[in-house]
């Protein structure tokens, strides 16, 4: 088979100071083959329901708590892992009932934060390191620190201890907690398919869009209702135009 060799170097180029670094992508793009497929979840009939749509995305599809089941088995009761699932769903609200009790948290920052990082470390585990990166939106250095820390290193307890007393230590407990939580969620859905009708019937359509412009990995088959919706809008706009 015939190819331009130079046209093919001068495209790699664009993207690669030297061949090093092209062989390292090379490795990186076969190994990353062999890693299982990202969890894909399908969406159909929306129809404007924002809040039941959300908890759909809160909890993964059920991922979520899947990734808490395999994480802690028989170690934590249901009650528990409940709890914890609820965490993960709705930080900002658990948070601050958390406060609202004025109880003493820093037992149970330590506690939670550290089933976090478990349940984080189970739902990225069939992803690249770079690619669970990405997904941390605060604390990436401290977050990889955590989720890399394996048990058996010697000597090294302490200093993941310490990384936890210092965030709690700091203030920023919370706002470690959401963005975790956030993490895990979008670990817990590598690409979303939206399979018609976002419109109709329910009342807040738009909010469910501003949600799927700001998700990461998507895509959209327009239903029905949803080609309705845009033919209104434009008969609408244009009626708008002649009035004006």
């Amino acid at each position: 088979m015939n190819y331009n060799k130079e046209g093919y170097i001068n495209l790699l180029s664009k993207t690669f100071k030297n061949e090093n670094e092209v062989l390292e992508e090379i490795i990186n793009l076969k190994a990353i083959l062999e890693l299982p497929k990202g969890t894909e979840v399908f969406l159909s009939d929306i129809h404007g329901e924002y809040e039941p749509f959300t908890h759909v995305l809160n909890n993964g599809a059920g991922r979520v708590r899947n990734k808490i089941d395999l994480s802690f088995k028989d170690t934590l009761s249901i009650r528990e892992k409940n709890k914890l699932a609820t965490l993960i769903y709705y930080p900002e609200e658990k948070l601050k009932q958390i406060k609202d009790k004025k109880e003493d948290t820093e037992e149970w920052y330590k506690e939670n934060i550290s089933k976090l990082v478990e349940v984080f470390r189970k739902a990225g585990g069939k992803y690249t390191r770079s690619k669970v990166r990405k997904a941390i939106p605060n604390f990436k250095y401290v977050i990889d620190e955590l989720l890399h820390s394996p048990e058996e290193v010697e000597n090294k307890e302490e200093y993941y201890n310490s990384i936890i007393e210092q965030i709690i230590n700091l203030g920023i407990a919370n706002e470690f907690i959401i963005a975790i939580t956030s993490a895990i969620k979008q670990m817990s859905i590598d690409h979303l398919h939206i399979v018609g009708d976002i419109f109709d019937r329910g009342i807040h359509p738009d909010y469910i869009i501003e949600k799927l412009m700001k998700f990461h990995s998507l895509d959209i088959e327009w239903g029905n209702h949803d080609i309705l919706w845009m033919g209104a809008a434009i008969r609408k706009s244009r009626m708008y135009n002649k009035c004006n």
